[in-house]
């Protein structure tokens, strides 16, 4: 049968109806596709892994990346340290292959804390912890109008990073870091005694509760929850066995403060950088005690008229993990996916921030450490997870570092993300089988 015009019309009709049925297939397979996970970078993102992880650069020049926290559709919020065209806080969208392809600034305060809980964003500046409401696409709804919970907090300058976390029952908790390094009558000048009652735990140098539904509140309305903590940057909740988990920045230059007591090789590596079980009530003896991880011993500070053997601090905590000194553990997290090996699940990794203060001594740090947990207690050593984070063989001086691991998150499927204050790059680590 010849074909007239009007078959021949109905039959294109016909194939564009098709092929406009395959794109929008093709479509929603690329917004399936979008969750999955993406491919690692050729060289890892620089990074040295345990066998079988490999990781991307998800975003790189973001600024001064603090600490991060990921939301269930894979989205990213970024806090910075400084302003970044004159913004504080970035949301970052990746693409299908990991990568970030849209972001958006809003916030005009710098600071640290970053956390997505029960469709509220928390941060924190150095002074105050703010909420935004979240859509149901976690999409902060007003930028503009965020909703101030706790406000005048201390900031003298030193320690000033205010880092935050959630439990399951409505309190956020914060960090005050001690504005000294051991509260001496003069603070870092050789020799001088510590202050004993330290005024400044009155108001720092601990762990302080609030509720996350409570506007303006302050240290009256707040909880003072635990005490004797130099400076915490990284702390997580443990839902497992529902308890606060921080990481204390030890006291620095025993050598330079009491030469006679102390050689540099000892001041490198003293005192430890500790992971301490908090509850309420918590006093982990800063600035009175140190802990000393070579001989497994709290030590009474030289301050208080210790010279490096004697034992004090009866009635503070010991830690649960000690780590070598100097290291400056800045992000804590609790891993609950199901991604990676069993070995990692329910563990705990922290990025170490790198040292400033081992010289002459190499500078280290500058990784993310891992520690097995079973039933909410270490079960095992604790390790290198992820290194190659400096670009270096030897770090002399932190500024040398090309990036320096800071925040951590743990994305839907169970991905880590990785922040870096230093080169402003998030970095994204998978497992794959």
């Amino acid at each position: 049968m010849k074909k007239t015009f009007f078959h021949f019309v109905l039959s294109t009709l016909l194939l564009m109806a098709a092929n406009s049925l395959l794109a929008c297939n093709n479509d929603s397979l690329k917004t399936t596709n979008a969750s999955a996970t993406p491919k690692p970078d050729a060289d890892n993102a620089g990074l040295k892994l345990p066998a079988g992880f490999g990781a991307l650069v998800v975003a790189g020049n973001v600024g001064e990346a603090r600490h991060i926290a990921v939301t269930k559709e894979g989205d990213i919020y970024v806090k910075l340290a400084s302003l970044k065209g004159g913004k504080g806080i970035y949301w970052l969208h990746p693409k299908s292959d990991g990568k970030v392809d849209e972001k958006n600034g809003f916030g005009s305060y710098t600071g640290t804390g970053m956390y997505v809980k029960d469709g509220y964003l928390y941060a924190s500046s150095d002074e105050e912890v703010f909420r935004y409401k979240l859509d149901g696409g976690d999409k902060v709804i007003d930028p503009a109008k965020p909703e101030k919970i706790v406000t005048g907090l201390v900031v003298r300058h030193e320690h000033e990073a205010k880092a935050i976390t959630l439990d399951n029952s409505g309190n956020v908790y914060v960090n005050v870091g001690a504005y000294s390094n051991s509260c001496q009558e003069k603070d870092r000048q050789k020799g001088s005694p510590g202050i004993k009652p330290c005024p400044i735990l009155d108001s720092a140098g601990g762990i302080w509760q609030f509720k996350v539904d409570k506007l303006n509140q302050t240290y009256g309305t707040g909880v003072h929850y635990a005490t004797g903590l130099r400076n915490v940057v990284g702390l997580d909740w443990n839902s497992d066995i529902n308890s606060l988990f921080v990481m204390q920045h030890g006291r620095d230059q025993l050598h330079d403060l009491f030469p006679t007591m102390f050689d540099d090789k000892q001041s490198a590596e003293l005192p430890a950088e500790c992971m301490y079980q908090i509850h309420l009530g918590s006093n982990c003896g800063w600035p009175y005690i140190y802990y000393d991880e070579l001989q497994h011993k709290k030590i009474l500070a030289p301050e208080y008229g210790g010279d490096g053997k004697k034992t004090a601090g009866e009635d503070a905590q010991d830690p649960v993990v000690a780590f070598p000194g100097h290291l400056a553990p800045n992000g804590l997290l609790f891993y609950t996916g199901s991604m990676f090996p069993e070995k990692y699940q329910h563990g705990a990794f922290i990025a170490f921030h790198g040292s400033w203060n081992r010289a002459p001594e190499p500078q280290k740090g500058f990784f993310v450490a891992f520690v097995p947990f079973k039933d909410g207690k270490p079960s095992g050593d604790w390790e290198i997870f992820a290194d190659g984070f400096s670009g270096l063989t030897q770090v002399d001086s932190p500024g040398d570092a090309k990036h320096r691991p800071c925040g951590l998150a743990q994305g839907p499927d169970g991905s880590l993300y990785v922040s870096d204050d230093q080169g402003g790059t998030i970095y994204r680590i998978m497992y794959s089988k």
